[in-house]
């Protein structure tokens, strides 16, 4: 929430008040003007949520159980305690692969370079 809301009071209201002032509606300038600069942030946020949530396994182990069906519960199950580290190795393959390919379609859309905190 917080890359986002520096990304949003960056930006000054008159380019609201502007595009309302050439014609378009309140909705139309929100999403021509105001959506496009909050991007960056939008993306920053996600990204900082993302990368936290995907190796997050202490909380949902203690708030839920061991029974949870997220990967990094699966691996570390095969990692501590079946000793299954071909499996292990394989789901943080395939979430590595996940996360790299999320990290490749962002970059698209996005772009890491445009990525702002304010």
């Amino acid at each position: 929430m917080l890359p986002l809301y520096s990304v949003m009071r960056a930006i000054p209201p008159a380019y609201m008040n502007a595009a309302v002032s050439l014609g378009a509606t309140p909705f139309q300038a929100l999403r021509r003007v105001y959506w496009p600069q909050t991007l960056p942030g939008v993306g920053a946020g996600c990204l900082l949520t993302f990368i936290l949530a995907i190796g997050y396994y202490i909380t949902p182990a203690l708030v839920g159980g061991q029974s949870g069906q997220l990967i990094s519960n699966m691996i570390a199950y095969h990692v501590q305690t079946s000793l299954n580290w071909g499996l292990a190795a394989a789901l943080a393959a395939l979430l590595l692969v996940g996360v790299t390919l999320l990290y490749v379609v962002y970059d698209r859309l996005v772009g890491i370079d445009r990525i702002g905190l304010g």
